[in-house]
């Protein structure tokens, strides 16, 4: 068996994967992850593993996980399956590094965009020739809460809601449908713009708010909320494989 840890900025997911199907997935605090490895570990026979990190880990804890797992560290460094156009690929993310990977191997020989709902609103598209050629970034959902908040003096810190009609009648209808209309109208914006450049386009939402934005964009959008595990499966196996 596999084992896929993602580490964000607070919290960890880990995967457990037998060939190619994803059996279990743990979440947990990032200050427990010696703790809860240990426990997994226990319970699966581990043969490899790969982890992915937005924050840093203290010396103490990437020495234990060595000691544990000896897993690939994923960097720009990684071997991966596709062709990096990036202009800067030692700036990109490896979350979008994992995206990547995952539309290569779900949607083979397809142009694929991938939206990720999380911190930010990241978009990410993949031709059919394997080339990641870029996308874009920008404020989540959350955040753009926070920042009409905190950057006016008498706007109030909401949490996302569900917009019924897209005119506010006051205040609070008013800030919900300026983010959740307005994500959800640039979501369909960038999409169309994709659409019109290039053919036969596939749309994948992922992250933290797959669940919550799916309800309100139009059908035709596949949501996978695991999408950054299943493509850091995809580059484990494909270091296995190329070693």
């Amino acid at each position: 068996m596999n084992l896929i840890i993602d580490v964000g900025n607070t919290r960890v997911k880990v995967a457990v994967f037998e060939t190619n199907t994803l059996k279990e997935v743990f979440v947990f605090e990032k200050e427990k992850i010696i703790s809860e490895l240990k426990k997994i570990i226990s319970n699966f026979k581990i043969s490899a593993s790969i982890i992915s990190s937005v924050a840093n880990f203290t010396n103490s804890d990437r020495d234990k996980i060595v000691e544990l797992l000896d897993p690939i560290f994923l960097d720009n460094e990684t071997k991966v399956p596709f062709f990096n156009l990036y202009r800067t690929p030692k700036t990109l993310g490896v979350d979008r590094i994992a995206l990547a990977s995952a539309a290569i191997k779900r949607y083979p020989k397809k142009n694929v965009l991938v939206i990720d709902a999380g911190t930010c609103i990241t978009f990410d598209f993949i031709n059919s020739k394997k080339e990641y050629l870029g996308g874009a970034i920008s404020p989540g959902i959350n955040m753009r809460y926070k920042a009409l908040h905190n950057f006016t003096s008498k706007l109030p810190l909401l949490k996302p809601s569900k917009v019924e009609k897209f005119i506010g009648k006051d205040t609070n209808t008013s800030i919900h449908s300026g983010i959740v209309n307005g994500i959800c109208n640039e979501i369909s914006g960038v999409i169309k713009q994709y659409e019109d450049e290039y053919q036969d386009l596939t749309v994948v939402l992922t992250g933290g708010d797959t669940y919550f934005l799916a309800k309100q964009l139009k059908s035709g959008i596949f949501a996978h909320p695991n999408f950054v595990l299943e493509g850091l499966h995809t580059i484990l196996t494909y270091n296995i494989a190329n070693d």
